[in-house]
Protein backbone atom coordinates (compact mmCIF):
# COMPACT_ATOMS: atom_id res chain seq x y z
CA UNK A 1 0.00 0.00 0.00
CA UNK A 2 1.64 3.17 -0.72
CA UNK A 3 1.94 5.93 1.55
CA UNK A 4 -0.54 7.89 3.72
CA UNK A 5 -1.07 11.03 4.91
CA UNK A 6 -2.01 11.04 8.62
CA UNK A 7 -4.13 14.17 8.70
CA UNK A 8 -6.59 11.93 5.35
CA UNK A 9 -8.10 9.53 7.96
CA UNK A 10 -9.86 11.39 10.61
CA UNK A 11 -10.30 10.09 14.03
CA UNK A 12 -13.40 11.74 15.64
CA UNK A 13 -13.90 10.98 19.87
CA UNK A 14 -17.31 12.04 21.01
CA UNK A 15 -17.83 11.32 24.92
CA UNK A 16 -18.88 12.82 28.42
CA UNK A 17 -15.78 12.95 29.68
CA UNK A 18 -16.96 13.91 33.29
CA UNK A 19 -17.78 11.30 35.93
CA UNK A 20 -18.90 11.11 39.74
CA UNK A 21 -16.11 10.65 41.98
CA UNK A 22 -15.98 6.82 42.31
CA UNK A 23 -16.96 5.73 38.94
CA UNK A 24 -14.24 4.32 37.04
CA UNK A 25 -16.64 3.83 33.50
CA UNK A 26 -15.61 5.86 30.11
CA UNK A 27 -18.20 5.45 27.64
CA UNK A 28 -16.75 7.05 24.13
CA UNK A 29 -18.05 6.91 20.55
CA UNK A 30 -14.77 7.01 17.95
CA UNK A 31 -15.67 7.52 14.08
CA UNK A 32 -13.22 7.12 11.82
CA UNK A 33 -13.71 8.92 8.23
CA UNK A 34 -11.44 7.47 5.28
CA UNK A 35 -11.20 10.33 2.69
CA UNK A 36 -11.68 9.54 -0.73
CA UNK A 37 -8.27 11.19 -1.11
CA UNK A 38 -6.95 8.52 0.83
CA UNK A 39 -8.68 5.55 -1.12
CA UNK A 40 -7.90 6.65 -4.13
CA UNK A 41 -3.76 7.29 -2.81
CA UNK A 42 -3.55 3.57 -0.91
CA UNK A 43 -3.60 1.34 -4.07
CA UNK A 44 -2.85 -2.28 -3.08
CA UNK A 45 -0.55 -4.22 -5.15
CA UNK A 46 -3.24 -7.01 -6.41
CA UNK A 47 -7.24 -7.81 -6.02
CA UNK A 48 -8.45 -10.71 -5.83
CA UNK A 49 -12.05 -11.68 -5.98
CA UNK A 50 -13.99 -14.89 -5.49
CA UNK A 51 -17.68 -15.84 -6.66
CA UNK A 52 -19.00 -18.99 -4.77
CA UNK A 53 -22.40 -20.23 -6.53
CA UNK A 54 -24.38 -22.68 -4.42
CA UNK A 55 -24.65 -25.61 -7.74
CA UNK A 56 -26.76 -27.80 -5.25
CA UNK A 57 -29.45 -29.79 -6.45
CA UNK A 58 -31.70 -27.50 -4.84
CA UNK A 59 -31.10 -24.75 -6.64
CA UNK A 60 -33.29 -26.68 -9.43
CA UNK A 61 -36.47 -25.47 -7.21
CA UNK A 62 -38.11 -23.40 -7.88
CA UNK A 63 -38.03 -22.80 -11.72
CA UNK A 64 -35.82 -19.80 -12.31
CA UNK A 65 -33.70 -19.76 -9.30
CA UNK A 66 -30.47 -21.01 -10.56
CA UNK A 67 -31.37 -18.63 -13.41
CA UNK A 68 -31.14 -16.02 -11.33
CA UNK A 69 -28.03 -17.07 -9.52
CA UNK A 70 -26.30 -17.16 -13.02
CA UNK A 71 -27.48 -13.69 -14.03
CA UNK A 72 -25.96 -12.18 -11.05
CA UNK A 73 -23.10 -13.86 -10.79
CA UNK A 74 -22.80 -12.44 -14.43
CA UNK A 75 -23.51 -8.86 -13.28
CA UNK A 76 -21.06 -9.19 -10.64
CA UNK A 77 -18.19 -10.49 -13.21
CA UNK A 78 -19.28 -7.28 -15.40
CA UNK A 79 -18.07 -4.76 -12.42
CA UNK A 80 -14.74 -6.45 -11.87
CA UNK A 81 -12.55 -3.81 -12.57
CA UNK A 82 -9.64 -4.50 -15.04
CA UNK A 83 -6.81 -6.16 -13.78
CA UNK A 84 -8.78 -7.89 -10.75
CA UNK A 85 -7.59 -11.16 -10.47
CA UNK A 86 -10.96 -13.31 -10.58
CA UNK A 87 -12.32 -16.67 -9.96
CA UNK A 88 -15.60 -17.96 -9.88
CA UNK A 89 -16.00 -21.26 -7.61
CA UNK A 90 -18.94 -24.03 -8.47
CA UNK A 91 -20.04 -25.05 -4.39
CA UNK A 92 -21.21 -28.40 -3.91
CA UNK A 93 -20.35 -30.89 -0.97
CA UNK A 94 -17.22 -29.79 -3.05
CA UNK A 95 -15.86 -27.10 -4.45
CA UNK A 96 -14.45 -26.95 -8.41
CA UNK A 97 -13.67 -23.90 -10.60
CA UNK A 98 -15.60 -22.95 -12.55
CA UNK A 99 -13.70 -20.43 -14.46
CA UNK A 100 -10.93 -20.28 -15.38
CA UNK A 101 -10.95 -24.17 -15.38
CA UNK A 102 -7.94 -24.83 -14.11
CA UNK A 103 -8.20 -23.21 -10.87
CA UNK A 104 -6.19 -20.24 -11.23
CA UNK A 105 -7.49 -16.74 -11.24
CA UNK A 106 -7.06 -14.48 -14.45
CA UNK A 107 -6.89 -10.96 -14.89
CA UNK A 108 -10.47 -9.02 -15.46
CA UNK A 109 -10.58 -7.88 -19.32
CA UNK A 110 -13.20 -7.38 -21.57
CA UNK A 111 -12.82 -10.49 -22.59
CA UNK A 112 -12.33 -12.89 -19.92
CA UNK A 113 -15.78 -11.09 -18.58
CA UNK A 114 -17.41 -12.28 -21.32
CA UNK A 115 -15.80 -15.58 -21.53
CA UNK A 116 -16.29 -16.20 -17.68
CA UNK A 117 -20.59 -15.24 -18.36
CA UNK A 118 -20.69 -17.51 -20.84
CA UNK A 119 -19.49 -20.40 -19.12
CA UNK A 120 -21.40 -19.32 -15.90
CA UNK A 121 -24.30 -19.36 -18.47
CA UNK A 122 -23.40 -23.23 -19.14
CA UNK A 123 -23.83 -24.17 -15.82
CA UNK A 124 -26.23 -27.15 -14.12
CA UNK A 125 -26.89 -27.69 -10.60
CA UNK A 126 -25.91 -30.99 -8.87
CA UNK A 127 -24.96 -32.22 -5.44
CA UNK A 128 -24.85 -30.80 -2.28
CA UNK A 129 -24.15 -28.49 0.12
CA UNK A 130 -20.79 -27.77 2.19
CA UNK A 131 -20.10 -24.82 2.40
CA UNK A 132 -16.77 -24.60 4.71
CA UNK A 133 -15.53 -27.04 1.97
CA UNK A 134 -16.06 -23.86 -0.59
CA UNK A 135 -14.30 -21.37 2.06
CA UNK A 136 -11.23 -23.44 2.05
CA UNK A 137 -10.47 -23.60 -1.78
CA UNK A 138 -10.99 -19.37 -1.63
CA UNK A 139 -8.66 -19.65 1.37
CA UNK A 140 -5.83 -21.65 -0.67
CA UNK A 141 -6.23 -19.56 -3.78
CA UNK A 142 -6.15 -16.34 -2.11
CA UNK A 143 -3.07 -17.17 0.01
CA UNK A 144 -1.15 -17.45 -2.99
CA UNK A 145 -1.72 -13.65 -2.81
CA UNK A 146 -0.30 -12.23 0.16
CA UNK A 147 -1.14 -8.39 0.29
CA UNK A 148 -3.79 -8.15 -2.02
CA UNK A 149 -6.98 -6.81 -1.25
CA UNK A 150 -9.12 -10.33 -0.87
CA UNK A 151 -12.85 -10.94 -1.20
CA UNK A 152 -15.80 -13.17 -1.79
CA UNK A 153 -19.33 -13.52 -2.58
CA UNK A 154 -20.70 -16.48 -1.71
CA UNK A 155 -24.38 -17.71 -2.59
CA UNK A 156 -26.51 -20.50 -1.15
CA UNK A 157 -29.90 -21.76 -1.38
CA UNK A 158 -29.74 -23.78 1.51
CA UNK A 159 -28.68 -25.19 4.88
CA UNK A 160 -25.19 -26.74 5.65
CA UNK A 161 -26.05 -30.48 5.15
CA UNK A 162 -23.02 -32.17 3.77
CA UNK A 163 -20.00 -31.53 6.78
CA UNK A 164 -20.77 -30.70 10.24
CA UNK A 165 -21.23 -27.49 12.35
CA UNK A 166 -18.08 -28.08 13.81
CA UNK A 167 -16.63 -28.60 10.27
CA UNK A 168 -17.47 -25.38 8.95
CA UNK A 169 -16.77 -23.58 11.80
CA UNK A 170 -13.34 -24.61 11.72
CA UNK A 171 -13.11 -23.51 8.34
CA UNK A 172 -14.52 -20.28 9.37
CA UNK A 173 -11.74 -19.51 11.96
CA UNK A 174 -8.98 -20.75 9.41
CA UNK A 175 -10.19 -18.29 6.90
CA UNK A 176 -10.29 -14.97 9.60
CA UNK A 177 -7.75 -12.74 7.80
CA UNK A 178 -7.39 -13.90 4.63
CA UNK A 179 -10.78 -12.81 2.53
CA UNK A 180 -13.42 -10.86 3.40
CA UNK A 181 -17.05 -12.14 2.74
CA UNK A 182 -20.49 -11.46 1.64
CA UNK A 183 -23.15 -13.91 2.33
CA UNK A 184 -26.51 -13.85 0.18
CA UNK A 185 -29.13 -16.46 0.93
CA UNK A 186 -31.97 -17.20 -1.79
CA UNK A 187 -35.20 -18.11 -0.87
CA UNK A 188 -36.08 -19.70 2.42
CA UNK A 189 -34.49 -22.58 3.17
CA UNK A 190 -31.18 -21.72 4.05
CA UNK A 191 -30.36 -20.16 7.80
CA UNK A 192 -29.63 -16.99 8.84
CA UNK A 193 -27.73 -17.67 11.84
CA UNK A 194 -25.03 -19.92 9.76
CA UNK A 195 -24.82 -17.45 7.07
CA UNK A 196 -23.80 -14.75 9.84
CA UNK A 197 -21.58 -16.89 11.54
CA UNK A 198 -19.43 -16.55 8.19
CA UNK A 199 -19.91 -13.28 7.55
CA UNK A 200 -19.76 -11.76 10.76
CA UNK A 201 -16.20 -13.81 11.20
CA UNK A 202 -15.04 -12.59 8.09
CA UNK A 203 -16.22 -9.30 8.21
CA UNK A 204 -19.00 -9.47 5.95
CA UNK A 205 -22.48 -8.60 5.02
CA UNK A 206 -25.64 -11.20 4.90
CA UNK A 207 -28.83 -10.42 3.58
CA UNK A 208 -31.81 -12.35 1.70
CA UNK A 209 -32.68 -11.99 -1.75
CA UNK A 210 -36.20 -14.08 -1.47
CA UNK A 211 -37.08 -13.33 -5.02
CA UNK A 212 -33.86 -14.78 -7.53
CA UNK A 213 -35.33 -12.16 -9.81
CA UNK A 214 -33.46 -9.33 -7.44
CA UNK A 215 -30.43 -11.29 -7.14
CA UNK A 216 -28.40 -9.53 -10.29
CA UNK A 217 -29.16 -5.91 -8.68
CA UNK A 218 -27.47 -7.17 -5.09
CA UNK A 219 -24.48 -8.78 -6.52
CA UNK A 220 -23.68 -5.89 -8.98
CA UNK A 221 -23.80 -3.55 -6.20
CA UNK A 222 -21.78 -6.09 -3.91
CA UNK A 223 -18.71 -5.85 -6.31
CA UNK A 224 -19.10 -2.05 -6.75
CA UNK A 225 -18.40 -1.73 -2.75
CA UNK A 226 -15.86 -4.68 -3.12
CA UNK A 227 -14.32 -2.44 -6.20
CA UNK A 228 -14.30 1.00 -4.12
CA UNK A 229 -11.93 -0.93 -1.77
CA UNK A 230 -8.35 -0.22 -1.89
CA UNK A 231 -7.00 -0.12 2.02
CA UNK A 232 -6.59 -4.16 1.97
CA UNK A 233 -6.49 -3.95 6.54
CA UNK A 234 -7.14 -1.20 9.01
CA UNK A 235 -6.32 -1.91 12.75
CA UNK A 236 -7.69 -0.23 16.18
CA UNK A 237 -5.18 -0.06 18.37
CA UNK A 238 -5.94 1.21 22.00
CA UNK A 239 -3.42 1.84 24.76
CA UNK A 240 -4.76 2.12 28.40
CA UNK A 241 -2.88 3.62 31.23
CA UNK A 242 -1.60 1.23 33.92
CA UNK A 243 -4.71 0.31 36.25
CA UNK A 244 -7.26 0.47 32.81
CA UNK A 245 -9.07 -1.81 31.11
CA UNK A 246 -10.59 -2.14 27.88
CA UNK A 247 -13.82 -3.53 28.58
CA UNK A 248 -15.17 -4.20 24.87
CA UNK A 249 -14.73 -2.55 21.34
CA UNK A 250 -18.06 -2.64 19.46
CA UNK A 251 -18.64 -1.66 15.59
CA UNK A 252 -22.16 0.51 16.06
CA UNK A 253 -22.09 2.01 12.39
CA UNK A 254 -23.26 0.72 10.08
CA UNK A 255 -23.66 -2.62 11.35
CA UNK A 256 -22.91 -3.77 15.12
CA UNK A 257 -20.03 -6.41 15.55
CA UNK A 258 -18.70 -7.21 18.86
CA UNK A 259 -14.78 -7.22 18.09
CA UNK A 260 -14.04 -7.45 21.79
CA UNK A 261 -12.72 -11.01 21.32
CA UNK A 262 -10.81 -9.98 18.64
CA UNK A 263 -8.19 -8.62 20.70
CA UNK A 264 -4.74 -9.28 19.78
CA UNK A 265 -1.92 -8.08 22.31
CA UNK A 266 0.20 -5.66 20.90
CA UNK A 267 2.68 -4.82 23.63
CA UNK A 268 1.95 -3.55 27.56
CA UNK A 269 -0.70 -2.18 27.63
CA UNK A 270 -1.38 -2.29 23.86
CA UNK A 271 -4.40 -4.28 22.22
CA UNK A 272 -4.93 -4.24 18.79
CA UNK A 273 -8.38 -4.86 17.09
CA UNK A 274 -8.93 -5.89 13.17
CA UNK A 275 -11.22 -3.43 11.48
CA UNK A 276 -10.92 -5.18 7.58
CA UNK A 277 -10.88 -3.41 4.36
CA UNK A 278 -11.53 0.18 3.73
CA UNK A 279 -12.36 2.53 0.76
CA UNK A 280 -13.92 5.88 0.95
CA UNK A 281 -16.28 5.23 4.27
CA UNK A 282 -16.98 6.46 7.75
CA UNK A 283 -18.02 3.88 10.50
CA UNK A 284 -18.60 4.31 14.10
CA UNK A 285 -17.18 2.16 16.75
CA UNK A 286 -17.95 2.40 20.88
CA UNK A 287 -15.14 1.90 23.02
CA UNK A 288 -16.13 1.42 26.63
CA UNK A 289 -12.74 1.56 29.08
CA UNK A 290 -12.51 0.80 33.10
CA UNK A 291 -10.54 3.18 34.90
CA UNK A 292 -9.14 3.52 38.51
CA UNK A 293 -11.54 6.40 39.81
CA UNK A 294 -10.07 9.79 41.04
CA UNK A 295 -11.14 12.41 43.21
CA UNK A 296 -13.02 15.51 41.48
CA UNK A 297 -10.59 17.71 39.98
CA UNK A 298 -8.28 15.07 38.65
CA UNK A 299 -8.32 14.27 35.26
CA UNK A 300 -7.23 10.99 33.23
CA UNK A 301 -6.27 9.83 30.12
CA UNK A 302 -8.80 6.88 29.74
CA UNK A 303 -7.26 4.91 26.21
CA UNK A 304 -5.70 6.44 23.49
CA UNK A 305 -6.88 5.32 19.70
CA UNK A 306 -4.56 5.08 17.02
CA UNK A 307 -5.64 3.54 13.34
CA UNK A 308 -2.53 1.65 11.92
CA UNK A 309 -1.79 0.28 8.78
CA UNK A 310 1.08 -2.24 9.34
CA UNK A 311 3.48 0.07 11.97
CA UNK A 312 2.01 3.34 9.79
CA UNK A 313 -0.12 5.50 12.39
CA UNK A 314 -2.69 7.31 9.92
CA UNK A 315 -4.57 8.61 12.57
CA UNK A 316 -5.13 9.27 16.39
CA UNK A 317 -8.08 10.28 19.06
CA UNK A 318 -7.74 10.48 22.66
CA UNK A 319 -10.27 10.10 25.27
CA UNK A 320 -10.10 11.62 28.62
CA UNK A 321 -11.54 11.13 32.02
CA UNK A 322 -12.40 14.01 34.32
CA UNK A 323 -13.77 13.62 38.12
CA UNK A 324 -16.42 16.25 39.26
CA UNK A 325 -18.39 16.77 42.46
CA UNK A 326 -21.25 18.68 39.97
CA UNK A 327 -23.81 16.14 39.29
CA UNK A 328 -25.29 18.16 36.17
CA UNK A 329 -22.10 17.03 34.42
CA UNK A 330 -21.64 13.80 35.42
CA UNK A 331 -24.94 12.84 34.45
CA UNK A 332 -24.97 13.93 31.66
CA UNK A 333 -25.16 10.99 28.57
CA UNK A 334 -23.75 11.83 25.42
CA UNK A 335 -26.43 11.82 23.15
CA UNK A 336 -24.33 8.90 20.51
CA UNK A 337 -23.45 6.77 23.32
CA UNK A 338 -27.10 6.47 24.24
CA UNK A 339 -28.33 5.97 20.65
CA UNK A 340 -25.73 3.01 19.69
CA UNK A 341 -26.20 1.35 23.13
CA UNK A 342 -29.85 1.37 21.87
CA UNK A 343 -28.84 0.25 18.51
CA UNK A 344 -26.94 -2.63 19.39
CA UNK A 345 -29.61 -3.74 22.32
CA UNK A 346 -32.01 -3.44 19.33
CA UNK A 347 -30.48 -5.42 17.44
CA UNK A 348 -29.63 -8.39 20.32
CA UNK A 349 -33.65 -8.23 21.00
CA UNK A 350 -34.62 -8.93 17.42
CA UNK A 351 -32.44 -12.26 16.81
CA UNK A 352 -33.67 -12.68 20.80
CA UNK A 353 -37.69 -12.06 20.17
CA UNK A 354 -37.02 -14.55 16.45
CA UNK A 355 -35.28 -17.26 18.48
CA UNK A 356 -38.02 -17.39 21.13
CA UNK A 357 -40.88 -17.22 18.37
CA UNK A 358 -39.18 -20.21 16.52
CA UNK A 359 -39.44 -22.36 20.32
CA UNK A 360 -42.85 -21.39 20.70
CA UNK A 361 -42.06 -19.07 23.46
CA UNK A 362 -44.94 -16.09 22.66
CA UNK A 363 -44.14 -14.56 26.16
CA UNK A 364 -40.54 -13.78 25.39
CA UNK A 365 -40.95 -13.37 21.89
CA UNK A 366 -43.21 -10.40 22.54
CA UNK A 367 -41.72 -8.82 25.23
CA UNK A 368 -38.15 -9.33 23.28
CA UNK A 369 -39.93 -7.95 19.96
CA UNK A 370 -42.18 -5.04 21.63
CA UNK A 371 -38.86 -3.62 23.25
CA UNK A 372 -37.12 -3.87 19.58
CA UNK A 373 -39.95 -1.86 18.14
CA UNK A 374 -39.78 1.11 21.06
CA UNK A 375 -36.03 1.54 20.21
CA UNK A 376 -36.56 1.47 16.43
CA UNK A 377 -39.36 4.32 16.92
CA UNK A 378 -37.09 6.04 19.36
CA UNK A 379 -33.86 6.20 17.75
CA UNK A 380 -35.81 7.02 14.54
CA UNK A 381 -34.55 3.21 12.13
CA UNK A 382 -37.57 3.73 10.26
CA UNK A 383 -36.30 0.52 8.31
CA UNK A 384 -36.15 -1.45 11.43
CA UNK A 385 -39.89 -0.34 12.11
CA UNK A 386 -41.38 -1.08 9.03
CA UNK A 387 -39.54 -4.96 9.44
CA UNK A 388 -40.92 -5.36 12.68
CA UNK A 389 -44.34 -4.26 11.44
CA UNK A 390 -44.39 -7.36 9.87
CA UNK A 391 -43.56 -9.53 12.92
CA UNK A 392 -45.47 -8.24 15.76
CA UNK A 393 -48.46 -6.00 16.18
CA UNK A 394 -48.05 -2.65 18.52
CA UNK A 395 -51.43 -0.50 19.68
CA UNK A 396 -50.39 2.57 19.94
CA UNK A 397 -53.30 3.68 22.39
CA UNK A 398 -52.74 1.00 24.78
CA UNK A 399 -49.35 0.33 23.86
CA UNK A 400 -50.17 -3.36 23.68
CA UNK A 401 -48.26 -6.15 21.55
CA UNK A 402 -49.05 -9.41 20.01
CA UNK A 403 -47.24 -11.25 17.43
CA UNK A 404 -48.97 -11.81 14.02
CA UNK A 405 -50.23 -15.10 13.36
CA UNK A 406 -49.56 -14.78 9.17
CA UNK A 407 -45.50 -14.02 8.98
CA UNK A 408 -43.96 -14.59 5.62
CA UNK A 409 -40.87 -16.51 6.33
CA UNK A 410 -38.61 -14.10 4.11
CA UNK A 411 -40.11 -11.55 5.84
CA UNK A 412 -38.93 -12.71 9.47
CA UNK A 413 -35.54 -13.78 7.65
CA UNK A 414 -35.29 -10.38 6.53
CA UNK A 415 -35.75 -8.95 10.15
CA UNK A 416 -33.17 -11.26 11.70
CA UNK A 417 -30.39 -11.14 8.51
CA UNK A 418 -30.64 -7.36 8.64
CA UNK A 419 -30.88 -6.73 12.60
CA UNK A 420 -27.16 -5.99 12.95
CA UNK A 421 -28.14 -2.40 10.52
CA UNK A 422 -28.07 0.86 12.62
CA UNK A 423 -29.74 4.04 12.14
CA UNK A 424 -26.58 6.47 12.20
CA UNK A 425 -26.52 9.82 14.53
CA UNK A 426 -23.99 12.23 13.74
CA UNK A 427 -21.85 14.00 15.83
CA UNK A 428 -23.57 17.54 16.55
CA UNK A 429 -21.06 20.28 15.34
CA UNK A 430 -20.45 22.81 17.48
CA UNK A 431 -22.33 26.51 17.07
Amino acid sequence: MSSIEQQAITVDVDHNPYLPEGSGTVDAIVSITVGSDVAVAAVPAERVEAIIIDCSTSMLKPAGKFDGAKRATAAAIDELSDGTYFIIVAGTSGAAAVYPPEGVPTRASAATRAEAARVVDGLRPNGGTAMGTWLAYVRNIVGRYPGALTHAILLTDGKDEHETPEQLQREVALSVGQFTCDCRGVGTAWRVDELRSISSALMGTVDIVADAEDLAEDFAAMMRASMGKSIPDLTLRLWTPAGATVEFVKQVAPTVEDLTQRRAEAGKQIGEYPLGSWGAEDRDYHIQVAIEPAAAGKEKLAVRVSVVAGEQVLGQGLVNALWTADTALSARINRRVAHYTGQAELAEAVQDGLAARRDGDVATATAKLQRAMELAVESGNDDKVTELGKVIEVDQRTGTARLKREVAVADEMALDARSTKTARVRKEKPA
